[in-house]
């Protein structure tokens, strides 16, 4: 299926926006959903509403299908052991803080460290920096090389015996760093560690194989990868979910309750209290769907080449700073325009019909390391196309024009 033809199936792209056609290039905070995985959250409320587990009716059971389908499909996409391994969240930051609540301050203690990098989102951040405020454990970063990859040699050097939990994204949500998980991972080990991924930008676009990579959890959301808002998942390995307590109680998660004591159910329901994202979970099952028949090789090949495509030509605008390795990066472009605001830029952009992202990107931390307050984000996905990238260019060299800043 080429690019023109995937195109077809989101219907949220053949709009105008201020009177232009749209151009989206905003996939890093939310992906658009295909007609596919519309029609599926339809479908399931037009006829299998129901809660799950607890009935034993026609729709219930049709609903706690779908429900554990999806859960299922999840755990062969990213290659999970068992579907006990998956626990339905919120998304990768409800998965991020179940950790960092359940695992971490149960496992960490005075004077233990949590090792991250300066790159982080918030999500995989202040839930580390509560743990240790609440155990008395103390972060530690990895450095950033100048173009805010990591080497494996400083990798080595900050994690220590001491190390209780590396928490490190697999791709940047701004950099567009891919960083060596797998290696991380191992060294991690070496020294009695567990090994935490923020998957929320890597899932939609890299092949995904928990086992290869060998990290012991790996957080996920849905709306980033076709899916619906308000579903993730948390990949744990078995042994370690099965010693974690639950951090919601109520219904569902239990197994018998009385008065005073209550035993909880096994996995991975003992982590799921309350009604489940039940419709988010079926939209998630088939945004997978949608996506394995493109294929995740596919999808990396073609955001290789339109990143390569968006740098090499926003590298020929006079006073653009594009932030990030040249190669092996994920489909994200970050910049700022001379002395122009993002914010500015993003707006002239819209005037335009082209969505990007200004601000901090959740990643204040990371803004300081690069000297700025703010930047722009272009980010691509499998329906965007080089003559998206063309709207861009030529949009950003209208904005540097109306800023005053000339181009020669």
């Amino acid at each position: 299926m080429n690019t023109a033809e995937i195109r077809k199936l989101f219907p949220i792209l053949h709009q105008e926006v201020n009177g232009h056609p749209l151009v989206y290039l905003d996939s890093a905070a939310t992906s658009q959903k295909p007609v596919s995985v519309i029609e599926a959250v339809k479908r399931y409320y037009e006829q299998d509403n129901a809660n799950v587990h607890r009935g034993v009716h026609t729709l219930g059971s049709r609903a706690t299908d779908a429900y554990e389908g999806a859960r299922n499909k999840v755990a062969k996409f990213i290659n999970a052991k068992s579907t006990e391994e998956i626990i339905f969240t919120r998304g990768t930051t409800s998965s991020l803080n179940l950790v960092a609540s359940s695992y971490a301050r149960s496992a960490c203690g005075e004077g233990d460290e949590i090792v991250l990098t300066p790159m982080e989102h918030h999500s995989n951040l202040i839930p580390w920096q509560q743990a240790a405020k609440a155990t008395g454990a103390v972060l530690k970063y990895i450095p950033l090389q100048p173009d805010g990859s990591i080497r494996l040699e400083d990798v080595e050097q900050t994690i220590s015996d001491r190390t209780k939990v590396v928490a490190i994204t697999y791709v940047s949500n701004v950099l567009g760093v891919i960083n060596p998980i797998k290696e991380i991972a191992a060294i991690a080990h070496r020294h009695g560690a567990v090994m935490v991924v923020d998957g929320a930008q890597s899932t939609p676009h890299l092949k995904v194989d928990v086992q290869d990579l060998d990290c012991d959890f790996y957080a996920l959301s849905g709306h980033k990868m076709c899916a619906p808002t308000g579903i993730g998942a948390l990949y744990g390995k078995k042994a370690l979910l099965q010693n974690m307590e639950p951090i919601e109680y109520g219904g569902e998660m239990i197994d018998h309750v009385d008065l005073y004591e209550s035993t909880w159910k096994e996995l991975p329901w003992k982590f799921e209290g309350g009604t489940p994202i039940i419709a988010g979970a079926v939209g998630l099952g088939a945004a997978i769907d949608f996506l394995e028949s493109i294929g995740m090789d596919e999808i990396f090949r073609h955001e290789q080449q339109l990143t390569a495509y968006a740098i090499d030509r926003m590298s020929q605008i006079e006073d653009l700073t594009i932030y990030g390795p040249k190669q092996h990066r994920a489909g994200t472009v970050t910049f700022n325009l001379g002395d122009v605001h993002p914010h500015d830029v993003a707006t002239v952009l819209d005037a335009d019909g082209v969505a990007v992202r200004a601000g901090h990107h959740c990643c204040q931390p990371l803004m300081r390391w690069l000297n700025v307050s703010a930047t722009a984000r272009a980010s691509f996905y499998l329906y965007n196309t080089e003559d998206d990238i063309d709207r861009l260019v030529a949009s950003l060299i209208k904005t540097k024009e109306y800023f005053g800043h000339a181009i020669g």
